[in-house]
């Protein structure tokens, strides 16, 4: 079997990433958290594609370009109204990112929802892996 030499940069990368979410309180997630998850949904609301996407990977960018987010936005508000209260529920830690979970509702049906935000740390920033509300 042959060995590779490991790369130093992505393990610095790695180790930096596992500092940061797996040394860190369910308090400080939600701190850094908080604030990306606002700016999604309030963005979402104002349908503001450059505001959205200010925290996202170059993976979340080439997904959610300006007309799929006016599309899926147009879609949610129709039926469901805007986002209203939001209510964290979980964290959950991975090697190189952590998963939050939210209880979500809307204005205009009742019911619970699930909003869901993975956050990597990349080049000293915490930035938008995957979201969505379901």
């Amino acid at each position: 079997m042959k060995r590779t030499k490991s790369n130093p940069a992505s393990e610095t990368s790695r180790n930096d990433s596992i500092m940061n979410f797996e040394k860190m309180s369910d308090q400080q997630i939600w701190e850094i958290a908080n604030p990306i998850m606002d700016n999604l949904m309030d963005a979402s609301t104002h349908i503001d594609h450059v505001r959205h996407v200010r925290n996202f990977t170059e993976r979340m960018r080439t997904i959610v370009t300006p007309e799929y987010l006016q599309h899926v936005c147009q879609q949610y508000q129709s039926e469901k109204g805007y986002f209203s209260e939001r209510v964290p529920v979980a964290v959950f830690r991975r090697p190189n990112s952590v998963a939050m979970v939210w209880k979500q509702s809307f204005t205009k049906v009742p019911g619970e929802f699930v909003a869901e935000m993975v956050l990597v740390h990349q080049n000293g920033r915490y930035l938008v892996d995957h979201a969505m509300v379901f």
